[in-house]
């Protein structure tokens, strides 16, 4: 339990980026070395800043106790980077949770056939209703389905899996004990019953918007592939493929009509050469032969219906279109000292100032290892600080003061 309470101590501690705990982990061994060093120390880890090291100076374990008292009365257990229950696929992605708050029933998911889900929250009725019939399937054969429990493309994934009496794991954007969005309790429910649900934040923690794309890369790191349901142009969804590209992960997209704004980010994925889905077999056909304990070669009968509960508007398109409008591009200060970039990620940013690069030219004029510029480009990604167009070419999507 001591030793607990200093994983907990670092995983909570604000103003500390997860890449810096993991090289902090890394350099020193465990959570306890780490809070028995002191500042000179901490300065010796590369990357380290002084705000960062003024953080890790806040010794105080109050924190710590109170996510344990709130685990214990929520029935919530908390696996560590070095436990062993802690997924391999997890531990092996560039910046992996430091601890994850688990309820329900959690799989050995190294042993499973994980297939991720992910879409837009103002989903068409076609995507929600193909999402739903998809994960049905695929759960119906004896595969895992992973999602977020969004509203939308989320939703219909995790619905889909449960009527096939399968199982479905959901990955949070804040604590187990603030259901979001609130209309998903009844859902939030059967999952904790009937399969599990992880976080990486603990009990207490508001679902941001700046969680999700950050939750995303625990969905796709569970997964052997990841699916692309529906997403717009410019929509969130489309960041989650790429960092599962950088990942090593399968991507698959759903095909949708031509000239529906809905689907112009999915489509644009399968010209650039995803997996096309038209059911679960073009997926498990991938690993059939790696998991052919795991894969039934049996369908479930369909339902009748999928789709949406009923009585659940679909957005309105003109919204929706408003809202994936590019906004302004915002003004990005590098020698404010008010930015959380890392010296890779500021290498990069400079290096694309004024035009658009292909990464394997920006590997050779930075002369960053490609695992860190990739790295680097995914969390840039995620800012809204680059953005990504054909053939892996970035620019700034930020201008620079």
């Amino acid at each position: 339990m001591a030793s607990l309470k200093y994983w907990l101590w670092l995983a909570s501690l604000p103003g500390v980026g997860g890449v810096m705990k993991n090289r902090l982990l890394e350099h020193f061994g465990g959570p306890e070395e780490v809070y028995c060093s002191d500042s000179g120390e901490y300065f010796l880890v590369e990357g380290m800043t002084r705000a960062a090291a003024a953080r890790l100076e806040e010794k105080s374990l109050e924190e710590a106790d109170r996510i344990l008292g709130d685990c214990d009365r929520l029935g919530l257990r908390i696996l560590t980077l070095r436990d062993t229950e802690y997924p391999d696929r997890l531990r092996n992605i560039y910046d992996p949770p430091l601890v994850l708050y688990v309820q329900g029933r959690l799989p050995l998911m190294d042993d499973e056939v994980a297939i991720a889900m992910v879409g837009t929250r103002k989903a068409s009725p076609y995507a929600q209703e193909m999402g739903e019939k998809l994960a049905f399937q695929l759960a119906g054969l004896g595969a895992v389905v992973v999602s977020g429990l969004a509203a939308g493309g989320d939703a219909a994934a995790h619905r889909g899996a449960l009527r096939a009496g399968g199982l479905t794991v959901a990955v949070i954007g804040g604590g187990h004990d603030i259901i979001y969005p609130a209309r998903n309790r009844g859902l939030y429910e059967d999952i904790a019953v009937r399969g599990a649900i992880l976080s990486e934040y603990p009990p207490g923690t508001k679902h941001e918007g700046a969680h999700f794309p950050v939750r995303n890369r625990i969905i796709s790191g569970l997964s052997l592939g990841v699916v692309v349901m529906e997403a717009p142009e410019r929509s969130g969804t489309l960041i989650t493929a790429s960092r599962a590209l950088d990942q090593g992960r399968d991507v698959f997209a759903m095909p949708g009509q031509m000239d529906d704004w809905h689907c112009a980010g999915s489509n644009k994925l399968l010209r650039d050469g995803a997996g096309v889905v038209t059911d679960a077999w073009d997926i498990l056909s991938h690993y059939a032969g790696r998991y052919p304990h795991k894969i039934r070669g049996i369908r479930k009968e369909e339902p009748a219906k999928f789709g949406p509960p009923e009585g659940t508007a679909p957005a309105a398109a003109p919204a929706e279109k408003a809202e994936e409008k590019a906004p302004d591009l915002p003004v990005l200060d590098l020698s404010s000292g008010d930015h959380s970039l890392t010296d890779d990620q500021i290498r990069i940013v400079r290096a694309l100032q004024g035009r658009t690069v292909q990464v394997d030219d920006l590997i050779e004029e930075t002369q960053i290892p490609t695992r860190r510029v990739l790295s680097a480009l995914t969390m840039l990604e995620l800012d809204r600080i680059v953005i990504q167009s054909e053939g892996k070419r970035f620019t700034l999507a930020v201008t620079l003061a």
